[in-house]
């Protein structure tokens, strides 16, 4: 899918890692990201819908407090919540906290808190 182009779209993201191979292994199997080596040899990736790309970084700290979150949108919280666990993050703040919004917290393999938000009409039963 080609991204949709416009001025004020954002469109890129650092996101510091330790291990950039365990980091990058951890969104493709949380959040389906598609993985790639950029010609540089940096491991990029594209989000789940091909609208934003990014690049795992070891020359920053990880953002390891809510500051500015990055918030990734999924189809079903309760699976996604799973994946994050089992795959090597943790969960900071659970479902609930933002209520009537469906949002939750987690640390990623690399210390970065990031936001989880699910629309209110795609909650499964």
């Amino acid at each position: 899918m080609t991204p949709t182009l416009g001025d004020g779209k954002i469109c890129y993201v650092q996101i510091p890692a330790s291990d950039i191979a365990r980091s990058a292994e951890f969104y493709r199997q949380s959040f389906g990201w598609n993985i790639r080596q950029r010609g540089d040899g940096s491991t990029s990736f594209d989000d789940g819908v091909g609208q934003m790309s990014g690049v795992w970084t070891t020359k920053y700290p990880p953002a390891d407090k809510p500051g500015l979150l990055i918030y990734i949108m999924v189809d079903d919280m309760d699976a996604t919540l799973e994946r994050v666990a089992a795959h090597g993050g943790e969960i900071v703040q659970p479902v609930g906290a933002d209520a009537p919004e469906i949002t939750a917290l987690f640390r990623d393999p690399g210390g970065n808190v990031m936001g989880l938000y699910q629309e209110p009409t795609l909650r499964r039963p």
